[in-house]
């Protein structure tokens, strides 16, 4: 049984944080670092580092391989961010589990964190690849978090892997750590988020209130009423 509907700016505005924070730290790295391993910073030792790059792709470098592979992604981006906002609306007036709204409110604001970038950097920063037909919807992602836990050569004789160099961690940004933060709570928690205790056989359901009809419940009661075989 669901809840009361709940408020669902104060999940957008988590969702409108996470994006002002995203493009704040996308800034400065952009301003203040230089591209590549030669403006690598080591904040923790050779495991956490910030390192600049643009992702042409999706989320932790991943990419689509064709010619309009880019514009497919950004659309699909755009449609997304505009489903997950409505969905979000849906779910608080729904009165669900809060925890699925903040996971939801996060999911929403690092989608709109990387459209921004897919949509306008290639303009304003310029940094859409070479070769494009318009800058528009061209804009590559910047990445700065790079855990460096392990990299290396696997022996050819591995199969399938073998012969390749491997980072074990990509490098990604606030908004694919708030992505992967809400979706990845959703599955560990999704048991709870979306259980909903069903009402008792005797509860009465009214336009004004739910309670339960002790005349259908206590035997002792002369006025119970019969039970269905």
């Amino acid at each position: 049984m669901s809840s009361s509907p709940r408020n669902p700016y104060k999940y957008y505005l988590l969702s409108l944080l996470i994006i002002v924070l995203d493009q704040v730290v996308k800034m400065l790295v952009h301003f203040n670092m230089e591209l590549g391993s030669a403006g690598q910073i080591h904040v923790f030792g050779d495991w956490f580092k910030l390192h600049y790059t643009l992702n042409p792709g999706m989320a932790f470098g991943l990419q689509i391989g064709s010619e309009y592979g880019k514009l497919t992604l950004s659309l699909f981006r755009l449609a997304a961010m505009a489903g997950i906002g409505l969905y979000l609306w849906l779910l608080a007036k729904k009165g669900v589990h809060q925890g699925l709204l903040w996971c939801t409110a996060l999911i929403l604001g690092g989608a709109i964190g990387n459209v921004i970038d897919s949509t306008f950097y290639g303009v304003f920063l310029d940094n859409a690849p070479p070769g494009v037909p318009t800058p528009w919807f061209h804009g590559q992602v910047i990445d700065m978090f790079y855990l460096d836990i392990w990299e290396g050569f696997i022996p050819e004789w591995v199969p399938l892997i073998g012969g390749e160099f491997y980072s074990l961690w990509p490098i990604f940004n606030i908004a694919d750590a708030s992505i992967f933060v809400g979706v990845f709570t959703i599955l560990l928690m999704q048991r709870k988020f979306f259980s909903e205790k069903p009402l008792p056989e005797n509860t009465v359901t009214t336009a004004d209130e739910t309670y339960t009809n002790p005349r259908q419940t206590d035997p002792y009661n002369p006025n119970t009423l019969p039970q269905n075989p």
